[in-house]
């Protein structure tokens, strides 16, 4: 039986509930950043800029990104849970996801907000 140390949450229904939050965070930035693009044709670099140097698009952003990170490290732990036996080649994949994350979140968070 897996364990649940590397899992997100504290219980599957946490992990299931997050997915969902995370999932809807997503498709609300999907849809906005489609929006903007469709609405503005004739972007330039420095409508683009501008609407990320405010607080609000950077929050958003920051949401996303976030989501994305907690998303995809529940995903990653349920497929590796379901199909990867071997607990070192497991433990090995989940570490390597894991990292990754951190790293694609850290310099997102640099880039937005430009530490």
């Amino acid at each position: 039986m897996v364990t649940q140390i590397t899992s997100f949450g504290r219980s599957g229904l946490y992990d299931w509930m997050m997915q969902r939050i995370s999932a809807i965070v997503l498709a609300l930035y999907s849809v906005f950043i489609i929006g903007y693009l469709v609405l503005n044709p004739d972007l330039t670099y420095e409508q683009w800029s501008g609407l990320f140097e405010t607080t609000w698009m950077r929050i958003f952003s920051l949401m996303a990104l976030l989501s994305v990170g907690i998303h995809s490290w529940i995903g990653l732990w349920s497929v590796s849970t379901d199909y990867i036996k071997a607990t070192g080649v497991r433990f090995l994949f989940q570490a390597v996801c894991g990292l990754a994350m951190f790293v694609y979140i850290v310099w997102g968070i640099q880039v937005l907000w430009g530490l």
